[in-house]
């Protein structure tokens, strides 16, 4: 058994307890099926065909249980193959999906890498995974191969800055208590931990907590034995090597250096350039989490915002109640973690974005409020941009 898999057996992670889907569903990106729709299939994929899901290295089952969970409310067809080296994990993902009565469901034990023999999928998620293979690559190409013609991965791996301070502590417990079982592992680095100086990179570091949340996130945040943190850079060249290329981050503002630069400093015109002078410059990355399609499919994929026929959603975010404080402010206060960021959004956008109920479309909305196309399309672009680059605003025909 590797470290990896014995550090999954013993501590499960994310924690999680299988009673408490009596009360609460996690949610958050990818996976969630109005995010596949925008960012995969153009907001335009017809929810009445199933959809064949792999959750790669699914854990304990986040991921698995949002997917077939929305799909399941909404009564659309769905088969979904988990797969994760860890037993334990298994067990406890498999009791979450018993207790809420989800079907359509294949449990696997094993690695991500065998994926081929599983089939095609329209959409795969491999959510904290990939960085902690010992050839990452392997991972993205055998990913690759196990996507139908049309379909789609959504990511999740570590990123360089925002966290700093872990990995020089990660370096120092393994040197000190290789050798350990998991358990004294834990013990011991919680007593060198509470040690460490008030100055240490980490404890300055706002933006990392799962040390806090549970002896799984400390383990996996500061003992994990091989974890490896991947810049823009890094995951597009990943992606492009297994013939995948990027949509889109699911926050594309934070990737944008042009608000964080002087007039008359400009940014690279190159994509990839770009996002990396961004993540340089805002340095509170902690993770980078996005979609990919192969590459000729990449610049199609993601929902377009002039387009009539689509359906516009709210995440995370009541419309009316946007729509009120934009009428007043012009503005929306966003919270990323440690960071605030304020949204200017025009006022003439409030009446339309009122109108957002995830059945009305684009063009049933301009008619509403007696817009011809091309004023509501001046009138909207600029909210929706601003409303979309923090993962705001998503478009889908799946009625949720």
């Amino acid at each position: 058994m590797s470290k990896v898999q014995e550090q999954y057996e013993v501590f499960p992670y994310p924690e999680r307890d299988p009673k408490d889907e009596k009360k609460r569903l996690v949610t958050g990106s990818p996976s969630h099926p109005l995010e596949i729709d925008h960012f995969v299939f153009g907001g335009k994929r017809d929810w009445s065909k199933p959809l064949r899901a792999l959750v790669a290295g699914g854990g304990t089952g986040d991921a698995l249980i949002q997917l077939a969970q929305v799909l399941s409310s909404v009564n659309r067809p769905y088969e979904i193959t988990y797969i994760d080296l860890s037993s334990a994990s298994r067990q406890i993902a498999e009791k979450r999906a018993g207790i809420r009565g989800l079907k359509n469901i294949n449990f696997v034990t094993g690695s991500l890498l065998d994926v081929a023999e599983f089939g095609l999928f329209d959409y795969i998620d491999c959510c904290g995974v990939l960085h902690h293979l010992p050839e990452p690559q392997l991972g993205f190409d055998a990913l690759a191969a196990a996507l139908a013609p049309r379909g789609g991965l959504g990511f999740m791996v570590y990123a360089p800055y925002g966290r700093n301070g872990v990995y020089p502590l990660q370096e120092a417990f393994s040197q000190l208590l290789d050798g350990l079982s998991p358990e004294n592992q834990l013990a011991q680095a919680k007593k060198i931990f509470r040690a460490l100086p008030d100055g240490h990179p980490f404890k300055r570091n706002p933006h990392l907590d799962d040390h806090n949340q549970s002896d799984a996130g400390f383990f996996d945040l500061l003992l994990h034995s091989q974890d490896r943190p991947y810049t823009v850079r890094d995951i597009t060249e990943a992606l492009n090597h297994a013939g995948l290329g990027l949509v889109s981050f699911t926050q594309p503002a934070l990737y944008d250096p042009s608000p964080l630069l002087p007039d008359g400093c400009l940014a690279p015109e190159d994509r990839t350039d770009a996002m990396e002078i961004a993540e340089k410059l805002r340095g509170t990355i902690k993770t980078h989490v996005g979609y990919a399609t192969r590459i000729a499919q990449a610049p199609d994929a993601l929902a377009k915002h002039s387009d009539p026929n689509q359906i516009p959603h709210m995440k995370g975010v009541n419309p009316q109640a946007l729509a009120r404080e934009v009428a007043s402010n012009g503005q929306l206060r966003v919270v990323l973690g440690a960071d605030k960021t304020i949204l200017k959004i025009p006022k003439n956008a409030a009446p339309l974005l009122a109108q957002v109920d995830g059945r009305k479309s684009l063009g049933l909305i301009a008619k509403t409020v007696e817009l011809d196309q091309f004023s509501f399309n001046a009138q909207w672009g600029p909210a929706a941009k601003a409303l979309a680059g923090y993962g705001l605003l998503l478009y889908s025909r799946l009625l949720v």
